[in-house]
């Protein structure tokens, strides 16, 4: 298995420390006391738990998620991220003081309908938007605190982005998309590599129009993890695609999480999939309403929706 390589600097001020490496702990581990309007739940024969914040807070300090693969702290930190839109004389509230801690090798399912603030929260972890208050620390770094240059780096270097539109270059191959990022990066895999990982050997020099949906979006995934991001953040990888094809997507990144163990996101308006996360984080009306940890995770070969 391949380990996420190790930091490298986006701020000339400031050094990054190295990872530490995710091993694969049980997520049976007994629960913190659980704060006030946020029910924690254990799945896959726990029931309900006696209590446990499960790395997610309603205010206050954090203390660290007891199923965190590694034990160690956490990848990220965000604490009372607002995001306040303005249109003209309209607020629009997208988040309204976000408690969120990630931890490596992580799994997570942000669930929730349309306009709950789930996009908004990833694009805040992933440095395309900032919060209006709050901060977010990715390791010891705050991420609110850096200008657009920083960000920039932080991007290129860390994290994976998959998005619901494929976003590929018509024009190029699939190895050349991917190849797109692999000139770029400190530390890549090769394009081939990337393509293997995602299940695309034999579709590796066909352009986009003559791939699938679902293999246009592979294509997406493997060029985000071309990098080797300790970080895939991803936002409704399965939006586009009918039940078959989405199904092969998600194998593609559970295998992306659980070879180069980087911390995953996914969100998402289907309840199945939250089922092959190890947590599952819900999401409504700009706030966080419920943290669901799946002791038993379900194959995505095996969902049905």
């Amino acid at each position: 298995m391949r380990m996420p390589r190790a930091l490298t600097p986006f701020s000339r001020r400031k050094q990054f420390p190295p990872p530490t490496e995710p091993k694969r702990a049980s997520l049976s581990a007994d629960l913190a006391t659980n704060t006030p309007n946020q029910a924690t739940e254990r799945t896959g024969g726990g029931g309900r738990a006696s209590g446990g914040d499960a790395g997610c807070h309603t205010g206050g300090d954090s203390g660290r998620w007891p199923g965190a693969r590694n034990g160690g702290e956490a990848v990220f930190r965000a604490r009372g991220l607002t995001k306040v839109y303005r249109m003209g004389n309209v607020e629009v509230h997208a988040l309204r003081g976000v408690d969120l801690d990630l931890f490596p090798g992580e799994f997570v399912v942000l669930l929730g309908p349309s306009g709950s603030g789930k996009s908004t929260l990833l694009n805040i972890l992933g440095g395309l938007d900032v919060p209006t208050a709050g901060s977010v620390r990715f390791q010891d770094h705050d991420l609110t605190a850096e200008d657009d240059r920083a960000l920039t780096r932080y991007r290129r270097d860390h994290v994976g982005f998959v998005f619901q539109f494929y976003n590929l270059i018509p024009s190029l191959t699939a190895r050349e998309n991917v190849a797109l990022v692999t000139e770029i990066a400190r530390d890549p895999m090769t394009p081939e590599e990337a393509l293997r990982l995602a299940g695309l050997s034999d579709r590796m020099d066909h352009f986009p129009s003559q791939l699938s949906g679902g293999e246009q979006q592979r294509v997406a995934i493997a060029r985000a993890i071309a990098k080797r991001p300790q970080v895939l953040l991803c936002d409704e990888p399965t939006g586009a695609l009918d039940v078959k094809t989405g199904i092969v997507v998600l194998e593609a990144v559970e295998r992306v999480n659980r070879e180069l163990g980087a911390t995953t996101v996914v969100i998402t308006h289907n309840v199945t999939i939250a089922q092959m996360a190890d947590r599952v984080v819900t999401i409504f009306d700009g706030r966080i309403s419920g943290v669901k940890i799946n002791d038993k995770k379900i194959p995505p070969r095996e969902l049905q929706w």
